[in-house]
């Protein structure tokens, strides 16, 4: 059975306001509703797939992250941020060319692309509790994701794809730190416990002893000394100078005429 969306062979995107992309026009207009239809840029696509890789231990597969989306490439420029893409059948984890991916949405609540956001949203969870002392439930999740994009809804503004699936793939429950900052803040509290206290005479004997001091340490002393150095050749330069310039003064009294006395 051929797919849906056999027919959509080419799309005309344009470059929103947002700094998104989104469809303009496809060649499948009767299936394919371009109001707010949007398209993950290659930037996008590859920043995607370094998120789920961390998830690929939790059971991630990427077989439903590649049927989610149909890839285009770039055919051409049609001036205006407009840019007309074509259709092709290539992996956008495998390819070597840039790819847009556009969500395969014609089944909005059990298509392709609905049973990726189930996907991700478990495997984020199953992570979440693997790394966290907590249990977080997938329905709860799910709601707080969807908080914000019915937020959005009420506005009137679409949610692009590329937030709604960076929402799940970022999310942190409140209150907890990312998965980043977290092992890093563990790692040096660990660090911390492993140091011995220490009293204030150990303390000051640790301050005097020459084999803990740093080069920088040593090159201030250094600089000192050379410093005082300095300033007892110039205090002998002034002494030097002083007895010359005494030397030069009693010379000088010396080559003076004596006067002598009448003679009566």
């Amino acid at each position: 059975m051929a797919k849906l969306t056999s027919t959509l062979d080419w799309c005309v995107v344009r470059i929103g306001e947002d700094h998104n992309w989104w469809v303009a026009e496809t060649s499948d207009p009767v299936r394919w509703d371009v109001d707010g239809l949007s398209i993950i840029d290659p930037r996008q696509v590859a920043h995607l797939i370094d998120l789920v890789d961390p998830l690929r231990d939790y059971g991630f597969d990427q077989d439903v992250f590649e049927a989610a989306f149909i890839s285009f490439r770039i055919d051409k420029d049609l001036g205006a941020g407009k840019v007309r893409l074509k259709r092709v059948k290539e992996s956008l984890f495998d390819a070597d060319e840039k790819l847009f991916a556009l969500p395969d949405i014609l089944d909005e609540e059990n298509g392709p692309y609905a049973d990726l956001l189930d996907h991700l949203t478990r495997c984020r969870v199953k992570m979440l509790n693997d790394l966290f002392n907590f249990e977080a439930k997938l329905d709860e999740v799910e709601d707080e994701i969807r908080e914000d994009q019915n937020a959005h809804f009420i506005e009137g503004r679409a949610v692009h794809t590329f937030e709604e699936l960076t929402a799940i793939l970022d999310y942190m429950p409140a209150g907890h730190e990312t998965d980043e900052e977290h092992p890093a803040k563990e790692d040096a509290e660990g660090e911390d416990d492993d140091l011995p206290e220490l009293d204030e005479a150990e303390e000051e004997k640790l301050k005097n002893d020459e084999s803990l001091k740093w080069d920088e340490d040593e090159e201030g002393e250094k600089d000192e000394k050379e410093k005082d150095e300095d300033d007892d050749e110039d205090e002998d330069d002034d002494d030097d100078k002083k007895d010359d310039d005494d030397e030069k003064e009693e010379d000088e009294e010396d080559a003076k005429p004596v006067k002598k006395g009448k003679k009566k």
